[in-house]
């Protein structure tokens, strides 16, 4: 059976220590943050933090980047 997107996040946050919106991406995840809000509804202790990158043209955006607490909060 495959993983739901909520599975795939809470495995890729244990293994990885964080995740972004770029390699959510490639995970086939479009909308992060949506399912960030829904796995803290669900009660998961997960923390924003927001950092400035930079983009292949050289110019600066800021980025978030999602930290699970714990591992296996809820």
């Amino acid at each position: 059976m495959a993983k739901t997107q909520h599975e795939k996040i809470l495995d890729y946050l244990r293994d990885k220590g964080e995740l972004s919106q770029r390699e959510a991406y490639f995970m086939g995840i479009g909308r992060l943050a949506s399912r960030i809000h829904d796995l803290k509804k669900a009660g998961y202790m997960i923390i924003t933090e927001m950092r400035e990158v930079t983009n292949a043209d050289g110019s600066k955006s800021t980025v978030a980047f999602y930290h699970l607490l714990g591992g296996d909060e809820q």
